[in-house]
């Protein structure tokens, strides 16, 4: 669904991006490391939607966690962000290394956020050849 939003934005002539988690934090490392972090966050703020997709599913170290919150925090209130995950908010403390990092994460997707829950079996799963 958060590819299909990207698209439907693209098409529409709105700037989005689609990252996985680890492809956004490798981006914003690397930025970071040659001293053009700032003008990788500039270049992020310029889309209208952001989809930040698998949150938890590879570790994330303390740089990256910290790398992450700053493209959360700098878009609050200024562009949508779309984030998909399997973890309940009970659980980003361990993905953000921090337990008030992701409370104060969780905190700006929630203000003016919609949470919006899957159930049931997996499409992917359901359609794999048996």
């Amino acid at each position: 669904m958060a590819t299909a939003l990207v698209a439907a934005a693209c098409r529409r002539g709105i700037q989005a991006r689609f990252f996985t988690t680890s492809a956004l934090v490798m981006l914003l490392r690397r930025a970071k490391d040659e001293d053009r972090l700032d003008k990788e966050l500039a270049s992020l703020a310029k889309n209208q939607l952001i989809a930040i997709d698998e949150l938890g599913y590879l570790p994330i170290d303390t740089e990256g966690a910290r790398l992450l919150f700053q493209v959360i925090a700098h878009g609050y209130e200024k562009r949508s962000l779309i984030i998909t995950t399997n973890l309940e908010f009970s659980r980003w403390g361990t993905v953000f290394g921090d337990d008030n990092m992701a409370a104060a994460v969780i905190d700006r997707l929630v203000h003016h956020g919609r949470l919006l829950q899957f159930r049931g079996e997996s499409y992917r799963v359901k359609k794999m050849p048996s």
